[in-house]
């Protein structure tokens, strides 16, 4: 070997070090950025020594793909058990203190003990106050569950709006990946924005991609609707400005196809806004029939000649039996006469139907016969996902079990959907993450090249000033 050759080698070493102690560096600057894929110096032999061929990113399509899918579960099951959690609260939190059924329990006493002593005047007053208390926890509840689905609408609206901003983020990045690729420069950064953008897109809708040529990407849609091939597909919504039981929520569109909303409390939506729609137009509606289904069954129950007595609505008539009257619990209310006169519960007389003319303090006919119809079978529609034929107390009872029953299970899954998704993002992260020990490891191993290029140099060196010192 030549001295002009071994300086030429010395070079080339020096040049190969400092680019793969630049990648190593940068590895670890970036080693708590969960979108950095972990970059590495591929070396080649040349005439002049080892070069610096290409700086491969790691990656893994599998994982990325599973990681993309666990990313949507957990996004729609986090976003369902939220809205739950949102209406439990409303309802009083883990004692469901604040639900009908326990106002309902709490004025049925009181109409019992009222039927054993039916000339106390503290107690008629009692049961009244209990009974303004269960018609004001129906209305209040049917109000939080609409303004549970205005609230849902309004996310709705900014989910879709930062999805199209997204989607036109991704185009950017994807045209860079294509023209890096094809003119075979570096796409490592631009790569690793795309990826970033693919894992926002997955928390809003579910996707699946597919790679073209010059590593052009095409999503789809779970259900297969094209998101974007080349150009992003436009996503619609239009929302509503208020909600009440009678309104129905728009759907959202993508490029003109709808999107699904989930089923289920462990549901098997992907992606927010899926998850977003089956808490507006499915959980919080049937929620929504089953309390108006308990306000129907009261002013039914109470009546008097056909129209309502001591519970009334707007409306101001009784409700067909066994068909839901939609919107009703918003507007229950006690009948002012009860509040002036709470006898007339004992006697009757809202409508002029008076059964006890003689004024008899221990007259319990009407008191008895109400209470034996709460706890009696009525019809109650199917709509409202429980039992058609039971008591209205069991059935305002089922309607807390029916509640709990889908928020727990909603619990349970997101639980278990998020354990999933830190396994395939630790899965991913030990493919294509940062390890710190092994880039320090590295850079050890790259201390010791750099040493040998400088001991060669110096060698080269000495071997010079030797041959000048001979020529002299």
């Amino acid at each position: 070997m030549s001295l002009s050759s071994a300086i030429a080698i010395a070079q080339s070493a020096f040049s190969t070090t400092a680019q793969q102690t630049a990648t190593v560096s940068k590895n670890i600057a970036n080693s708590g950025n969960a979108d950095y894929s972990r970059r590495m110096a591929m070396l080649g032999t040349t005439p002049g020594g080892a070069q610096i061929v290409s700086i491969y990113r790691a990656q893994n399509e599998a994982l990325l793909k599973q990681n993309l899918i666990s990313i949507s579960q957990s996004s729609a099951q986090s976003s369902l058990l939220s809205g739950l959690e949102i209406m439990k609260s409303a309802l009083g939190g883990n004692d469901y203190e604040l639900a009908p059924s326990t106002y309902l329990s709490a004025f049925r006493n009181s109409l019992q003990t009222f039927a054993s002593t039916p000339g106390n005047a503290t107690i008629a007053a009692t049961v009244v106050s209990d009974a303004s208390d269960l018609a004001n926890s129906i209305s209040r509840t049917s109000a939080a569950v609409q303004d549970l689905r205005l609230d849902t609408d309004k996310k709705i609206a900014e989910d879709v709006a930062n999805l199209n901003r997204l989607l036109a983020q991704f185009e950017t990045a994807n045209n860079a990946v294509r023209q890096a690729t094809a003119a075979g420069t570096d796409a490592t950064a631009a790569l690793d924005d795309r990826d970033r953008i693919l894992k926002q897109v997955s928390e809003l809708v579910g996707i699946s991609t597919v790679t073209r040529a010059n590593n052009d990407t095409v999503i789809y849609t779970a259900g297969g609707t094209v998101l974007f091939e080349t150009l992003p597909r436009e996503v619609t919504f239009a929302p509503k400005s208020a909600y009440d039981a009678t309104v129905t929520g728009n759907g959202i569109f993508i490029d003109g196809v709808p999107l699904a909303a989930g089923n289920g409390a462990d549901t098997n939506a992907q992606g927010k806004l899926a998850g977003l729609l089956q808490l507006r137009d499915d959980i919080a509606p049937t929620f929504q029939t089953q309390l108006d289904e308990m306000a129907r069954g009261l002013v039914s129950l109470f009546q008097e000649g056909g129209l309502p007595g001591l519970f009334t609505w707007s409306g101001g008539n009784v409700p067909a039996a066994g068909a839901v009257e939609a919107g009703i619990a918003a507007y229950l209310s006690v009948n002012p006469a009860a509040k002036s006169n709470p006898f007339l519960l004992r006697d009757g007389g809202f409508n002029g139907i008076v059964s006890n003319p003689g004024n008899n303090a221990g007259f319990t006919d009407l008191l008895d016969s109400f209470v034996a119809a709460m706890d009696g079978d009525m019809a109650f529609d199917s709509a409202a996902g429980l039992d058609g034929t039971s008591s209205i107390m069991e059935f305002a009872a089922s309607s807390v079990g029916w509640f709990e029953q889908i928020r727990s299970g909603a619990s349970t899954a997101d639980d278990n959907k998020a354990a999933l998704l830190a396994r395939t993002q630790e899965a991913l992260g030990s493919v294509t993450g940062v390890s710190i020990d092994e880039e320090l490891s590295l850079l050890l191993d790259l201390e010791q090249s750099y040493k040998a290029s400088a001991k060669l140099i110096s060698t080269v060196d000495a071997m010079m000033a030797s041959l000048l010192e001979a020529v002299r």
